[in-house]
């Protein structure tokens, strides 16, 4: 798919999508433009009924650097109500990812900073080099983390989102982890290979299934336990379970074979 200018979106045969973060050269900083493409990509793989889950990487050396400079240089000229547009555009992107019907890993090496790291929150799960480094940058620069700072709250909690936000210190892929804004954190060499696992492992995972435990996890929130909650968990388990995914599950399960949507050895990778 060769729609964008700052974006690349690649479909696996196998039924996943990457999408990349394309402007290498400019360490894949965010301007206007590539905010408006990744919220048009981000409709278009939910619209697409093929795919199970997407990747979310950047090109070259560096996830994101955040902000484009002569973007914000641009945007320091502006007036109130224009950079308020902008700011409802942000938040049009990141709304719009962290509600993807579709499950969402990144994949995060070198830099991520300011904004990169609410494009990292709004995603279910992300992996990265240990050597990768993360920043809250705003406050460097006059400014602050606003429109990401719910998905960082989410991500990492809210004590360590005020430390961080208000002393944009620098902290590595393995430190990440630790916060759990990473599941894993691997060597740099070994990051592509690892990339690998969880996408294979990913695939061994109904698709239907896949759409519906985000749906649940999302409606569960925190896990209160109210009846309106219990009666959507009940339904949930309910449905899929007479639904013909569901039905397939089951039978393979007890006929100890792999089901329809398994890869067989030989059709594993393209």
């Amino acid at each position: 798919m060769s729609d964008y200018s700052t974006l690349e979106l690649i479909k696996d045969p196998r039924g996943f999508a990457t999408l990349w973060l394309n402007r290498a050269d400019k360490n894949n900083a965010f301007n206007a433009q590539m905010m408006r493409e990744l919220i048009v990509a981000v409709d278009r793989l939910g619209a697409d009924p093929s795919l199970r889950f997407v990747l979310l990487r950047g090109r070259g050396r560096h996830f994101s650097a955040g902000a484009d400079l002569a973007w914000m240089q641009q945007s320091a000229q502006l007036d109130f109500n224009t950079n308020l547009d902008d700011a409802h555009q942000l938040g049009d992107l990141m709304y719009n990812l962290y509600n993807l019907k579709l499950p969402t890993l990144a994949v995060v090496q070198g830099a991520a900073f300011g904004g990169a790291l609410g494009l990292i929150s709004c995603c279910d799960m992300a992996i990265g080099s240990e050597d990768a480094q993360f920043c809250l940058s705003e406050v460097r620069i006059g400014l602050a983390p606003a429109v990401i700072s719910p998905f960082v709250v989410k991500a990492i909690g809210e004590r360590a989102t005020r430390r961080y936000a208000l002393t944009a210190e620098r902290f590595s892929g393995v430190r990440a982890q630790q916060l759990g804004l990473l599941a894993e954190a691997y060597p740099a060499e070994q990051l592509d290979q690892q990339v690998e696992a969880w996408v294979d492992n990913l695939l061994l995972n109904s698709p239907q299934a896949l759409r519906a435990s985000k749906d649940l996890l999302r409606e569960v929130g925190h896990g209160e336990l109210t009846p309106a909650v219990r009666r959507y968990c009940e339904n949930s388990i309910a449905r899929i379970r007479v639904s013909a995914e569901g039905q397939e599950g089951l039978r393979a399960f007890l006929d100890k074979r792999r089901p329809a949507w398994q890869p067989n050895d030989k059709d594993a990778r393209p």
